[in-house]
């Protein structure tokens, strides 16, 4: 068995992927802009990403932009078969690294053609519309426009299935007015639990849900019980909050990003990592 499928696996749309991923944000340059400082050794995480059984990657071509679609194409093209690659639009970025959003209708329309440009496919396999609000949490509004100029995007088959990010539990029913949704990625983990509602609510529906910052994201988490629960099982902290996420809840699906194949090696051991009952209740009271 492979270190991703000990994890388990949960439905994408209509693939089944492991539940342990990979999120390719970190292989660009410095605050995710420009190329990485070594793009060899970016295309051997992701090589070692599918070669340990990883088959659910999450990329955007506002990484960069344009960079890590480019160096998972360069990496992994021709996919495997079992391969799945979720894209994201919404956003872009500036000459400054800022980042801008990008939501009108043919601004959605131009970013799934870069995407299916430099990943070099003819149909993306999942997009999720990124919703506006800041880098960690959505905002009210509606999503009617964009999540339609994508959902037509479906009917002319360059999409095949359709999620969204840093949303409200509002703006997915409002979606779902619109088209199937097969995913959420919002902010969440072990210290940000704000979607423990909806979490729940998409595993009744069998749609999975994606944490982005399961580990923190550019602040790592810190929390002295993490940190004493890790020590009792001897692992890392950030390993166990990722362990701690798997056991949370089945319909979570882990994107842990990484520019070090160490790193990844590490972030794979808490596939079948299992939380002690006693732990597990110490570490949702923190």
């Amino acid at each position: 068995m492979n270190e991703a499928s000990k994890a388990g696996t949960f439905r994408l749309g209509d693939r089944t992927v492991n539940r342990m991923g990979y999120g390719a944000m970190q292989l660009a340059g410095p605050q995710v802009y420009g190329p990485p400082k070594d793009p060899q050794a970016a295309i051997a995480v992701l090589r070692e990403a599918v070669d340990s059984g990883i088959n659910h990657i999450d990329t955007s071509d506002f990484y960069g932009p344009h960079v890590t679609n480019r160096l998972i194409r360069e990496a992994l093209h021709p996919y495997a078969d079992d391969l799945v690659i979720v894209t994201k639009v919404g956003a872009s970025r500036g000459a400054d690294a800022s980042w801008n959003p990008a939501q009108r209708p043919a601004e959605l329309v131009s970013a799934v053609h870069d995407n299916l440009r430099n990943l070099r496919v003819d149909v993306l396999e999942v997009v999720n519309f990124r919703a506006w609000g800041n880098m960690h949490a959505p905002g009210e509004g509606s999503i009617e426009a964009q999540f339609t100029a994508l959902a037509e995007l479906q009917r002319q088959g360059l999409i095949r299935h359709l999620g969204l990010s840093n949303v409200t539990a509002q703006q997915v029913v409002q979606a779902q007015g619109i088209a199937d949704v097969v995913c959420v990625q919002n902010h969440y983990n072990l210290s940000h639990r704000d979607d423990e509602q909806l979490i729940a609510k998409l595993g009744k529906q069998g749609i999975a849900y994606v944490p982005f910052f399961p580990m923190g994201g550019f602040t790592p988490l810190q929390s002295q019980t993490l940190s004493s629960v890790a020590e009792r099982l001897g692992t890392s902290p950030l390993c166990l909050a990722l362990a701690w996420l798997l056991q949370h809840a089945p319909n979570i699906l882990l994107i842990p990003g990484t520019s070090s194949v160490t790193h990844l090696r590490e972030n794979l051991t808490a596939s079948d990592r299992v939380i002690p009952a006693d732990l597990l209740a110490e570490l949702e009271a923190a």
